[in-house]
């Protein structure tokens, strides 16, 4: 079976995991990325139930800060070789594909996607 791990990884010692009580760096964005990933939760939900106008457009704001700062922890995380991605084979994809795609013709609309 092929290898079909895409990852950015630096050195082998960088990688290896402490057995210490103390916070490694890695831990760290680990903790941040999550807490990001939550904020952007609370965020998306405030933006959507925001009624007044300025409210709204302040927390968009904070909302698309939010998702950036996410994006740019997960960068990091992945260049330093902490985040891996698995790149999956083009038939399993065509096929998620087309079961999805069947689904339009439910839509109470046209039925396509835009």
């Amino acid at each position: 079976m092929p290898n079909n791990q895409i990852s950015n990884p630096t050195s082998p010692v960088q990688n290896q995991a402490q057995q210490t009580p103390q916070m490694t760096d890695r831990d760290r964005l680990i903790d941040v990325l999550t807490t990001q990933k939550y904020l952007t939760d609370g965020f998306n939900i405030a933006t959507r139930e925001a009624s007044h106008d300025t409210l709204h457009r302040d927390v968009l704001t904070c909302l698309t800060e939010t998702h950036q700062c996410a994006r740019d922890i997960y960068n990091l995380m992945f260049q330093q070789g902490w985040y891996a991605l698995e790149a999956e084979e083009q038939q399993k994809l065509t096929q998620t594909y087309q079961q999805f795609s069947g689904y339009t013709a439910q839509f109470p609309y046209s039925g396509k996607v835009q």
